[in-house]
């Protein structure tokens, strides 16, 4: 009878493999070596368990105990990662970031956003939206490769030049392609979600770290 890869996975009482706290080492050899001594004394005398097997099942039990100790050290690490990641992005309070969403930014007269393609287009139109969604002005961009691009709007003698938006289309051919509008926003704080870093932005609430695409 020799002890199955089940039984070590529940040594512990519940699957090691679901516990990302680890096992309780002590406890879970202690009850391996009972089971192992209860196995020994019952084993057919005809057959007895030969020096390969015990040592086996011994290796068994040193590999779910490692595995629980690397567990626990790589939690600890990513841990200090988020808090070093958290001290760093504390810097970035008070800066511009450039992050996904369509909201204009208007300084010194002029409105500014931009875009992302993830492949080239024949032709790129910005459509600058007012407050109540309606389409206030047109710009043909015209031919723009993939990646990050940025585009200007005169405001002129619009009345209402706050909270203006924009939407952009791009096609090649017949093909509409996706184009991500992109907006430049204000860091007012950074704080730790789970494993994420999250920055506080002034005009567009909360997002991952993992969404900026430039810091200016």
């Amino acid at each position: 009878m020799a002890i199955s890869s089940a039984t070590l996975s529940n040594i512990n009482g519940t699957d090691t493999t679901a516990k990302a706290g680890g096992v309780d080492d002590p406890g879970s050899q202690d009850r391996f070596l009972k089971l192992l001594v209860t196995q020994l004394q019952n084993q057919d005398p005809l057959s007895p368990m030969d020096n390969a097997q015990l040592t086996s099942q011994i290796a068994q039990i040193n590999t779910v105990t490692g595995i629980a100790t690397l567990n626990t050290s790589v939690q600890g690490l990513s841990s200090q990662f988020l808090q070093m990641q958290t001290l760093q992005g504390a810097s970035l309070v008070g800066k511009n970031v450039i992050v996904p969403g369509n909201k204009l930014d208007i300084a010194d007269g002029v409105a500014q956003g931009g875009f992302e393609l993830t492949t080239p287009a024949d032709a790129v139109n910005v459509e600058v939206l007012s407050p109540a969604g309606k389409v206030i002005d047109t710009m043909n961009i015209g031919a723009q490769s993939s990646g990050v691009h940025g585009f200007a709007w005169a405001p002129g003698t619009y009345d209402n030049s706050s909270n203006l938006s924009f939407r952009v289309t791009a096609t090649s051919g017949a093909t509409s392609l996706t184009a991500t509008p992109l907006m430049r926003d204000t860091v007012n704080a950074v704080s730790a979600s789970g494993s994420n870093l999250q920055l506080e932005l002034a005009r567009n609430g909360t997002i991952d770290y993992s969404t900026v695409k430039a810091i200016n």
